[in-house]
């Protein structure tokens, strides 16, 4: 795909970004390098490659779910504006 410098500048637009004319040609030619790598990438065979989540077979150690403070629910709505229910009352936002 031939990336010229006015799709760089409608992109930056789009992201509103400002780009001189120097900034505008050197990111011609950085993002011209990028769709040229995903193209190439584009042609790779994956057939018969499953999907990866992660490039490496590892597993997450997670620490136990168990309760490590005490309830301080009643403690915190004392000093809140406005608690109903145990709940905390705010102004409406959305009409």
């Amino acid at each position: 795909m031939a990336l010229e410098q006015e799709d760089v500048r409608r992109a930056a637009h789009l992201a509103r970004l400002g780009l001189n004319d120097d900034e505008a040609e050197r990111y011609v030619d950085d993002l011209s390098r990028i769709l040229e790598m995903a193209d190439r990438l584009q042609a790779v065979d994956t057939q018969g490659v499953a999907p990866l989540a992660h490039p490496l077979d590892a597993t997450q150690r997670l620490r136990a779910d168990e309760v490590t403070e005490a309830n301080q629910r009643e403690r915190f709505q004392r000093c809140a504006p406005a608690v109903e229910n145990g709940l905390y009352l705010v102004p409406r936002v959305v009409e």
